[in-house]
């Protein structure tokens, strides 16, 4: 019993001065888990620079993309719960349940929330000369052609796919899947007319928009952007009801000592604070979150939300688990 009690006080001691020490020992890298160039990439790069700062030290990006984000999150899932991995997860770590029936992780018991980042307007967007004017015209034309329409995606369970997945079910048409490995082929086989129609975050589509290089159809928020203010939302353009955005949080394994779950989180809000960063999400189309949603606790309650959500929406819409 007395080497039990020893035992357990030395853990609490190592524990307590690891998290002391956090992060000195090395830098901190931020697991995306989809290709370079993306929103999350994009999101996770500016992010980390500003927590370096907070941290005084280093943080880099490492992308490890595949099967919808669930190999780079089973990654950090797996990681030594000791903050020097953490991992940078969109809205597909709440559809995932609904979309793989042999997942290699539990997205609550696996991960310890740090905090939100941030909420992306999803546009919905088709081939520059695709010969629909506006939703109302794209929508008919979609009911009319049905799977002779090709829309891409990045990947099962990315945010371009799950907002395929409600769009479809909204217009009651299935089109024709076609992926790809990350959003940045697909937005070029956009451009060039290889893909028909697509769904992503405004993050990488608003310059496209806005120089004429692709089709803007909608906004999937009820609030339009002002990077993109000639942008209907889709409740205006035709389509009442259909909302859908992409949301980041940033995840620590599970396990990791709460006080240096403290300090990412605190790093996190000092990084969403930074005039640079707000700066750079608004040239994005973009915004950080606040201080109180940057907090484990917020994102936490926030995910289970968001499980619950889509479990249901995926149901409806007749998806089952892979």
């Amino acid at each position: 019993m007395f080497k039990s009690v020893l035992t357990a006080a030395m853990l609490i001691a190592t524990g307590a001065a690891t998290a002391q020490d956090f992060p000195q020992a090395k830098p901190v890298t931020i697991v995306v888990p989809f290709a370079a160039g993306g929103p999350g990439d994009t999101i996770a790069r500016l992010v980390g620079v500003a927590m370096k700062t907070a941290l005084d030290q280093n943080v880099i990006v490492e992308n490890a993309l595949g099967a919808g984000g669930t190999i780079g999150t089973a990654r950090v899932a797996r990681a030594a719960p000791d903050g020097y991995t953490v991992l940078l997860m969109h809205t597909g770590l709440a559809t995932a349940p609904a979309l793989y029936e042999k997942l290699p992780f539990d997205p609550v018991k696996d991960l310890a929330p740090i905090g939100l980042v941030t909420d992306v307007a999803m546009t919905l967007v088709g081939r520059p000369d695709y010969p629909a004017r506006d939703l109302r015209e794209l929508v008919a034309d979609l009911k009319a052609k049905g799977d002779k329409v090709t829309f891409g995606h990045s990947g099962r369970g990315s945010a371009a796919h799950l907002c395929g997945v409600l769009f479809m079910d909204a217009i009651g048409k299935p089109l024709t899947w076609v992926a790809y490995r990350g959003g940045s082929q697909v937005v070029n086989d956009l451009v060039a007319g290889h893909v028909d129609v697509y769904c992503d975050p405004a993050t990488g589509t608003t310059p496209l928009i806005q120089t004429g290089k692709i089709k803007g159809y909608a906004l999937t928020t009820k609030k339009r952007l002002k990077t993109l203010p000639d942008l209907a939302t889709a409740d205006e353009a035709g389509l009442p009801g259909f909302e859908v955005s992409t949301w980041y949080g940033l995840y620590a394994p599970a396990g990791t000592p709460e006080p240096v779950v403290t300090k990412l989180s605190a790093a996190l809000q000092a990084a969403l604070a930074d005039p640079t960063v707000v700066s750079r999400f608004a040239d994005l189309s973009m915004e950080p979150v606040t201080k109180e949603q940057a907090t484990p606790k917020a994102l936490a309650t926030f995910l289970g939300a968001e499980l619950k959500k889509w479990s249901a929406a995926m149901a409806r819409a007749g998806v089952k688990p892979e």
